[in-house]
């Protein structure tokens, strides 16, 4: 008797909302809008009709929904705290317009366009985010055609930047050109966009869809939350490739993506690519928001089942058995300070303070590069920026000129491992205060604790959605609010701590009921820093210490 190996489908009690069941009735409003109309055909509504007529004339359905395939989100009204947030009335008339930049890649010539676009419309905003994209703000709909065709003449676009669409494609930004580069991923990312950049056949799925490609040794795009990532090797064999991992994600529900232990070539990854995006459109669960994400379903079938449908139902073969990415060597994977590239020139890799830059200061970097040579810049995953192709002799020069942009290329541990979301200044999500709150905190601690003298990470998030990494930080900090004595909203952080990507992944540490005013973010952060420096073993990470650390040395 054979006995079949196969693991079992498991047994669904409830109707998800999956297309391969065979139903699709829509089963919640956003699956409704989707099927009436494509989210990519709103942009010849915008062009016709909603630049023309203005905000007043944008259906509700496409204002909250479909203008997101296009990169367009209505920003947060001004002056609302945080005791106003996911409710009704909170749009302004005002649009975020966040431009696609896959693997981070820009010319100087595109750098100085969405320059000239974040002055001319946007009011002088940019805020590089950790999708290696730059996000303007107080963008017009009476403006979006022409920010467009300035954008499309030199490349750029803002397509499926936002919505239930496969997002921007992150890369090594050091792709092509770092020494120690196990295979160049660049490619594989051009081929994806060539083919599936927005094609309806993905352009509806359950929920957003990450992507991150990288050949990096230093695990360099966090491919532990990403929904699909290709992680560089060697296979023993076949040489150097990819690793395949699925169903990553953060927010309330964190979980690491799973390896499927299947090697990928480099010119089969964007088909690879496609079959794992085919199962998350056919199979992802669709009828409750908060569970459509691809890691639920990677969390119900295991990595085993995944990798059986996609072999035989997407790619119609076997995928070879290949080995895992080894651990970092070191620590950092933000490619801040300036290093050899493998031709023989440097590049140059500067610290915003939590992503926050403005048009004039991106112009200026552009005449910055320029000068020393390069026309090339890389957005991070980390919400930093890097000059490519610099001449060694031109390289300190450059150096002093980013510095004084307020962009340092040997930042303090405090300045280089700070991140931020956008927070309430524009989030409609948003509970607190974000952008400004890190930069004054990374400013007291330069002042109060300069000596720090190890990797340590901040990242500040308004929310409980972490678009800024809550869990994978030393310290996380999640926005709240509260009344105070005087019935005043008081905005708080809840702490996570120890939380690590790379040599040390894992989720961080929440501790019982520690919540720090925001007024208080320094002294806090600086008494358990101090408390980390005075118990930490030789060689021991923030992250190591705070999971063994008392409940009193961390509060």
């Amino acid at each position: 008797m054979t006995v079949s190996t196969r693991p079992e489908r498991p047994t669904r009690t409830k109707a998800t909302g999956a297309w391969a069941d065979g139903d699709r009735t829509p089963l919640n409003h956003n699956e409704a809008f989707k099927q009436e109309d494509d989210g990519l055909n709103v942009r010849q509504r915008i062009l016709q009709t909603y630049s023309r007529e203005g905000f007043s004339s944008i259906s509700p359905d496409d204002l909250s929904g479909r203008m997101r395939w296009w990169g367009l989100y209505t920003q947060r009204r001004q002056g609302l705290d945080g005791s106003h947030t996911g409710e009704d009335g909170l749009d302004d008339e005002y649009f975020m317009m966040r431009i696609r930049s896959d693997g981070g890649a820009l010319s100087t010539e595109q750098l100085r366009t969405v320059a000239g676009i974040s002055v001319d419309f946007a009011r002088g905003t940019a805020d590089i985010s950790d999708r290696q994209n730059i996000q303007l703000h107080w963008i017009r709909v009476e403006d979006v055609p022409e920010i467009w065709a300035r954008l499309e003449a030199v490349g750029l676009g803002s397509t499926q930047a936002c919505g239930d669409v496969p997002r921007v494609v992150l890369g090594s930004p050091v792709a092509g050109i770092a020494a120690d580069e196990v295979i160049d991923g660049s490619p594989a990312i051009e081929e994806i966009l060539t083919k599936y950049l927005g094609s309806p056949e993905f352009s509806n799925l359950p929920r957003k869809f990450k992507t991150a490609v990288s050949g990096s040794p230093s695990l360099d795009v966090a491919h532990e939350i990403n929904d699909v990532s290709f992680v560089g090797v060697e296979h023993p064999e076949l040489g150097p490739g990819f690793d395949l991992w699925v169903g990553g994600g953060l927010s309330t529900n964190p979980m690491f993506a799973q390896r499927l232990g299947a090697f990928v070539r480099l010119e089969e990854v964007a088909e690879v690519w496609a079959g794992v995006c085919g199962i998350f459109r056919d199979h992802g669960y669709r009828r409750l928001r908060n569970r459509a994400r691809l890691k639920f379903l990677v969390a119900d079938w295991g990595p085993e089942r995944f990798r059986e449908v996609l072999e035989q139902d997407y790619l119609g073969r076997s995928l070879p058995d290949g080995p895992a990415p080894q651990a970092p060597g070191a620590l950092r994977r933000d490619h801040v300070g300036v290093h050899p590239q493998q031709d023989g020139k440097v590049w140059v890799g500067v610290a915003a303070i939590g992503g926050r830059v403005t048009g004039e200061i991106l112009h200026a970097v552009a005449d910055a590069a320029q000068a020393a040579g390069s026309q090339r810049i890389r957005l991070t995953p980390h919400q930093k920026l890097l000059v490519l192709d610099v001449e060694p002799h031109a390289a300190e020069t450059l150096v002093s000129t980013l510095d004084g942009l307020g962009l340092p290329a040997r930042p303090s541990e405090w300045r280089r491992g700070v991140m931020a979301c956008t927070g309430i200044e524009f989030c409609k999500l948003a509970l607190t205060e974000t952008k400004a709150r890190a930069r004054w905190t990374v400013e007291e601690l330069e002042r109060r604790l300069p000596e720090m003298d190890v990797p340590f990470s901040i990242h500040v998030n308004g929310c409980p959605n972490s678009c800024a990494r809550t869990q994978t930080a030393d310290i996380g900090l999640k926005g709240m609010v509260a009344k105070g004595e005087d019935g005043q909203v008081v905005e708080l952080f809840q702490v996570h701590l120890g939380g690590s990507l790379g040599a040390e992944t894992t989720l961080a540490r929440k501790t019982r009921a520690l919540k720090v005013p925001a007024e208080e973010l320094p002294d806090y952060i600086e008494r358990v820093a101090r408390t980390y420096l005075a118990q930490r073993e030789q060689g021991e990470s923030f992250a190591s210490w705070a999971h063994r650390a008392d409940e009193e040395d961390v509060r």
